[in-house]
């Protein structure tokens, strides 16, 4: 009987500990495709690595061909290795998708407001008129600052720049308790009946959407100021209602400006593919970085070191039949005669 060498120990326990990982990871990896069946899927596939491992040791001890060997475990592992990637880099990176959403769905609003109100009538020129609607914005949410909420200092400064752009006073109105949202939004709506000649769809329109803005901004900053844990649990729900909400405030403003005057694509938000195959090698593809490279090679070792150890440490026996025939070749001396 062949005794097993320290070599063999060491790559028996590596591939033990590393086609575990691949086991479980795969089997995490084809849960959304295969359901309850990816666990038996996922125990096969690495069943078969292992097997194919052992081949490609007892191969290369006897000195025989390992290239179809090498063939098979590739495309076996090449299975493995798209549910690792799926599974790691969607557990690595789904706070970072979840956050990402939230700031493109923040700036879709912000920029929805701005695109709208470009198509109101002003009674101030265009370039006035520009500079009163940022100034407006800065004052909303100084009002909202938490740590100076109200008309404070800072807010009684953007004001005073506002009626030096429009010629006019503004009245200040007093907040309703402490709620300091109802105060920014009603010193916007102050503001925009000073600027603005709207028909009364156009003053509902331009309410509701300010105040979505508002809503969805401070959802999404004190979201994503929680932890992974929470940001993860939480984003997918605020998603999913934030589109729901932007896609009817955009088709409203198409149907009250018109299609010629405001053209409006509707969202769809992406985060419902999480944990899908296609969706973690195409969000790797456009946002490649350090992170993906990670996940990359740490399945490029679970699947592909194993074989490759194998290839470079096991070496052919001495006493196999292929070596002893080469060993046996040579010049043949004959005695003189």
């Amino acid at each position: 009987m062949k005794r097993l060498s320290g070599t063999d120990i060491f790559l028996s326990f590596l591939a033990f500990i590393l086609i575990s990982i691949s086991f479980y990871q795969t089997w995490i990896g084809l849960e959304q495709i295969f359901g309850p069946a990816s666990m038996p899927i996922s125990l096969v596939l690495s069943s078969l690595l292992l097997f194919l491992n052992l081949l490609l040791r007892n191969s290369k001890l006897e000195g025989k061909p390992t290239g179809g060997l090498i063939g098979i475990y590739v495309f076996v592992a090449l299975f493995c290795f798209i549910a690792n990637f799926n599974a790691l880099y969607t557990r690595f990176m789904k706070t970072d998708i979840y956050s990402e959403e939230l700031r493109t769905l923040n700036n879709a609003f912000n920029k929805l407001e701005t695109d709208v109100a470009a198509k109101f009538n002003y009674k101030y020129p265009a370039d006035v008129s520009q500079k009163v609607e940022a100034k407006k914005k800065q004052l909303i949410e100084q009002i909202q600052d938490p740590g100076n909420p109200g008309i404070g200092t800072r807010a009684q400064s953007i004001i005073n720049d506002i009626e030096k752009l429009m010629g006019e006073k503004i009245d200040i109105l007093a907040p309703v308790g402490n709620d300091y949202t109802d105060l920014a939004a009603r010193m916007g709506k102050r503001i925009d009946a000073m600027i603005l000649n709207l028909s009364p769809q156009e003053t509902e329109l331009k309410d509701e959407i300010t105040k979505g803005v508002l809503k969805y901004n401070k959802k999404f900053q004190e979201l994503i100021t929680l932890t992974k844990v929470e940001v993860d649990d939480n984003s997918q729900r605020l998603i999913e209602e934030a589109v729901i909400d932007y896609n009817k405030l955009g088709s409203k403003a198409q149907g009250i400006l018109g299609e010629e005057k405001f053209k409006f694509p509707p969202m769809k938000a992406r985060t419902q593919e999480i944990g899908k195959i296609g969706y973690a090698f195409s969000h790797a593809a456009t946002n490649f970085g350090i992170y993906p490279i990670i996940v990359l090679l740490g399945c490029l070792v679970l699947d592909f070191l194993i074989p490759i150890l194998i290839l470079l440490i096991v070496k052919p026996n001495d006493n196999t039949p292929s070596n002893w025939n080469r060993k046996r070749k040579g010049t043949v001396l004959t005695p003189n005669s």
